[in-house]
């Protein structure tokens, strides 16, 4: 029972020591930035920020994409931590969702733009009241960008 009340009060301090609004950004590692930047621009993002970070006495690179409220930062690492970026097996983002009104259209849409979709065509799941229906494509660096519509 004393471990408990622990648990309750450690929940209680921090929910009310912190306040999530939303979504600020989605931090991507890339290993080619204008290649990436290019792909998310297709999307219709734009760079609304681009500046250089010290890693270890190099500079690495970075693009904040926006569209509407989503922000994505897109960040390539100076060599040697390049390297290890483009080797890496395990922490990856597993997707990135963005909300649409119309999976349907937007399937369409991102199929005849000629980008690499996972699926063959949208994927129902019994989520929410009603369900929703994703698909997913990848990015230049096999990133999967999910697109979903709750219905």
């Amino acid at each position: 029972m004393h471990l408990q009340n622990k648990i309750e009060q450690t929940y209680k301090f921090i929910q009310m020591e912190v306040k999530i609004n939303h979504l600020q950004h989605v931090g991507i590692p890339v290993t080619e930035l204008s290649t990436s930047q290019n792909f998310y621009e297709r999307l219709g993002f734009k760079n609304v920020m681009s500046s250089t970070f010290e890693c270890n006495n190099e500079k690495g690179k970075v693009a904040m994409m926006k569209l509407g409220e989503i922000i994505l930062e897109l960040y390539q690492m100076p060599e040697p931590e390049l390297n290890e970026i483009k080797n890496r097996k395990n922490g990856k983002i597993d997707h990135v969702a963005f909300d649409v009104d119309n999976i349907d259209q937007t399937y369409a849409a991102i199929k005849s733009a000629g980008f690499s979709i996972i699926e063959d065509g949208p994927v129902f799941l019994p989520f929410w009241e009603k369900g929703c229906k994703y698909f997913n494509i990848l990015g230049p660096d096999e990133e999967r960008l999910e697109f979903c519509q709750i219905l």
